[in-house]
């Protein structure tokens, strides 16, 4: 069987090319609607999951010290962790710069360049509050700017995040402006592990607004693509789909696209490639 890729960033999102839907217009999408929607999804969720990451590089210091404390702390993860980047620590808030200096600017799989500030707001036994600033940060396909409030609660472990960005694709300077609201928990194996992700986001694209509902999307770090939950999108146009993902064995997951009468359905496997399709069924 011939594999082919899959077009995606991180596990947070995937989109399979508009050249692999086929079938009749039914009661929602048409196939060429349906491969904008998957393609609107792709880019939005690459923004995002961008400024995830950074999110994650900003979770090490201990709870409970004092914020300009935590910042000192934060510092020295991140020169650990990344020797290409800049650092000015100001009180409680550090400004990295990466790619500033020579030496390695990978981490968890994404190359990054630009401008983050981050901002230690609260931190205690209860509630830690960190606020991130981006200017033209990059990775190896998307630029964003924009700005996100992440309320850690630690007495029902989860992460609130609240984003406002604008985001740019390298390879065709394609532009979006978007926000969000959602509400992640650590997977029964941790952080580590993964996260699921409750919540919406919304942004305006090349043909107007698209807002996105996501229920209970189940990410693992290992996986290119979610294993569980669906998304919710509605269109311009107001047509409406679901995207939703299935684990089918430990190495492939099942993603399936549905809109009106219309479905297709992907096997994707650990590797990120499609090992399996059927497009157009209704």
């Amino acid at each position: 069987m011939k594999l082919r890729p899959v077009v995606f960033l991180t596990a947070a999102t995937v989109t399979m090319a508009p050249m692999f839907l086929a079938g009749c217009p039914a009661d929602g999408m048409t196939a060429a609607e349906a491969g904008k929607a998957l393609e609107e999804i792709a880019i939005e969720a690459q923004a995002s999951a961008l400024t995830n990451g950074t999110i994650e590089i900003s979770t090490n210091f201990t709870i409970g010290d004092a914020v300009e404390a935590a910042a000192e702390e934060l510092k020295t993860f991140v020169e650990s962790q990344l020797p290409c980047a800049e650092i000015v620590l100001q009180a409680n808030t550090l400004t990295v710069e990466y790619g500033a200096k020579p030496g390695n600017c990978t981490y968890k799989g994404q190359t990054y360049s630009g401008i983050h500030s981050i901002t230690v707001t609260k931190n205690n036994e209860g509630e830690v509050v960190v606020d991130h600033v981006w200017k033209n940060r990059k990775n190896q396909t998307v630029g964003v700017t924009g700005t996100a409030t992440v309320t850690w609660n630690l007495k029902d472990p989860s992460r609130h995040v609240v984003h406002e960005l604008n985001w740019t694709r390298l390879s065709d300077g394609r532009t979006g402006k978007g926000t969000g609201d959602e509400l992640q928990k650590p997977l029964s194996g941790g952080l580590i592990e993964g996260f699921s992700v409750d919540g919406e986001r919304g942004w305006e694209g090349e043909e107007g607004d698209w807002e996105l509902a996501i229920n209970n999307v189940e990410v693992r770090w290992q996986d290119p693509i979610p294993q569980a939950g669906s998304y919710e999108v509605v269109a311009p146009n107001g047509k409406t789909a679901t995207l939703s993902f299935t684990r089918v064995d430990e190495d492939s997951i099942e993603a399936k696209f549905v809109t009106g009468k219309n479905e297709w359905v992907f096997v994707v496997n650990k590797l990120g490639m499609i090992e399996d399709q059927n497009g157009g069924k209704n």
